[in-house]
């Protein structure tokens, strides 16, 4: 069959690489891609949010699946819009993709089916969210309520920091705010959790650990993510159980009540405390760049996989994986995630030479005259597998010293919790 992949960054370069082992596909199509996908793909630019476009070009190239890798043409309604046609389409539908687009949903959600999370209260204007601060304790977060590129979440130390934070959101940074969430800190180690879901049933989809600080040593701005690592240094049985039936299973039962299904990825975004996890956020596609990390473990289909879902028949399917570690290094554009230059120039990719455990995936590329140009702050993804963290490291260390871009910059402590220094 052919495969439409809807976005441009790193994580569906990636999805475009492991799409391209299955036996099942013939082509695929991008929508828009990148410098790297157009490697290996054809590349369309085309608005992601013009849903009738994207319709019209996929009847023409004989798409027959769509895999979506962003979250806001699914939080648009993209699924629902291509319903009654004849493509399949890989993602939840606007009901269940509130679980990203409105944290409010989703801690409705949380206390209605007792899903452990952090304590949280929502204000609607700004002035009642700044009375609250001033009578609470120190550290807290505050969450811009709707699509934030992974960079909505306040980390505040002091009531300054947070006021700051609440006029920030108010004031349209994410766009027009409806409400401000505050909850609680929680603390403990983050680990991020996926599954994968055809409506019926849900398999386990992995397990990451995201960096999402700019500064080595877990400092300054959220960003879209540094980097990461995967498995998870937490994961273990009783804790796998614990998040399928404390919080998973009870989602989907919510879903269910509001006459709605879950097909696609969910990740899972958790704080873990003694063992015990805690849900922080859950985004309804795979991360990024936890999606980078991960398929390069993944033995199985993935075309197979993701049909399989369409199909309604993911007990079927066999999902193994490799038995190795992975480390992705994210190299930005200077000044990212503030303002930064485009159309800057990289050099020395042509030439370079890759092992079958090494990946460099695009993200914020574009192919201009031949050369390959950063349009974005998150550039490209070095990943790597290998039997232990530290050669993971040690060879992407190497291949960013070889593209050797002066332009850009990366945090060299990725997986410091799993790294021996």
């Amino acid at each position: 069959m052919n495969i439409g992949i809807i976005g441009s960054g790193g994580r569906e370069h990636a999805l475009c690489v492991k799409l391209r082992e299955s036996k099942i596909i013939n082509k695929i199509y991008c929508f828009p891609g990148n410098a790297g996908t157009n490697l290996i793909a054809e590349n369309i630019d085309i608005d992601i949010d013009n849903f009738e476009n994207i319709k019209k070009i996929s009847e023409e190239k004989k798409i027959e699946l769509l895999v979506v890798g962003p979250e806001k043409p699914l939080v648009n309604g993209i699924t629902d819009y291509f319903k009654n046609s004849n493509i399949k389409i890989f993602g939840p539908n606007k009901v269940a993709s509130q679980l990203e687009g409105s944290k409010t949903f989703t801690k409705k959600l949380c206390k209605k089916y007792n899903i452990p999370t952090s304590k949280f209260e929502i204000f609607n204007d700004k002035n009642s969210a700044i009375k609250f601060l001033s009578t609470t304790n120190f550290p807290i977060v505050v969450k811009a309520d709707g699509l934030a590129a992974g960079k909505g979440v306040y980390i505040c130390k002091t009531k300054s920091e947070a006021n700051n934070s609440v006029n920030e959101i108010f004031d349209g940074r994410f766009g027009k705010a409806e409400c401000v969430l505050i909850e609680e800190f929680l603390e403990g180690e983050e680990m991020s959790y996926f599954v994968i879901c055809d409506g019926k049933i849900f398999r386990t989809f992995q397990t990451a650990q995201d960096h999402k600080r700019v500064g080595e040593g877990d400092t300054g701005s959220n960003t879209g993510g540094m980097g990461a690592y995967s498995p998870s240094r937490l994961e273990n049985i009783e804790l796998k159980n614990k998040i399928n039936e404390k919080i998973i299973k009870p989602t989907l039962k919510g879903l269910k009540e509001l006459k709605s299904e879950y097909l696609g990825f969910l990740y899972v975004g958790l704080m873990v405390v003694n063992n015990e996890p805690f849900l922080i956020e859950f985004n309804v596609r795979m991360g990024d760049p936890e999606c980078q990390t991960i398929l390069p473990l993944l033995s199985s289909d993935l075309g197979e996989i993701i049909n399989s879902c369409c199909e309604k028949n993911l007990s079927s399917t066999k999902i193994n994986w490799f038995n190795k570690k992975s480390l992705c290094i994210v190299l930005c554009s200077k000044g990212y995630p503030e303002k930064y230059e485009k159309n800057i120039k990289i050099k020395n990719l042509e030439n370079l030479q890759l092992n079958t455990e090494q990946f460099v995936f695009h993200a914020g590329t574009k192919r201009i005259e031949n050369n390959y140009m950063a349009i974005g702050g998150r550039v490209l993804n070095i990943v790597v597998t290998a039997s232990n963290f530290n050669e993971c490291k040690k060879q992407a260390i190497e291949i960013l010293n070889k593209i050797n871009w002066n332009k850009g910059f990366y945090r060299k402590d990725i997986g410091y919790k799993v790294i021996s220094q």
